[in-house]
């Protein structure tokens, strides 16, 4: 449990950068996830879903 509480805050981290560093870069980029079709983010987020459980096999293996 808190490996995943220790991963929730570096996402945090990392999208808090994000928006600190280019904030235009970060509206933009939700602009363009809004207009995305809900068929392709859904496909997007389950490969990003199995990625990101794949490299946390591998890591902590």
């Amino acid at each position: 449990m808190l490996d995943f509480v220790a991963a929730i805050g570096l996402v945090f981290a990392i999208e808090g950068i994000l928006f600190a560093a280019a904030p235009n870069l970060a509206k933009e980029a939700l602009r363009s996830a809004s207009e995305t079709p809900a068929d392709v983010m859904r496909l997007i987020g389950l490969g990003s879903a199995v990625l990101g459980v794949l490299l946390v096999w591998l890591v902590r293996g």
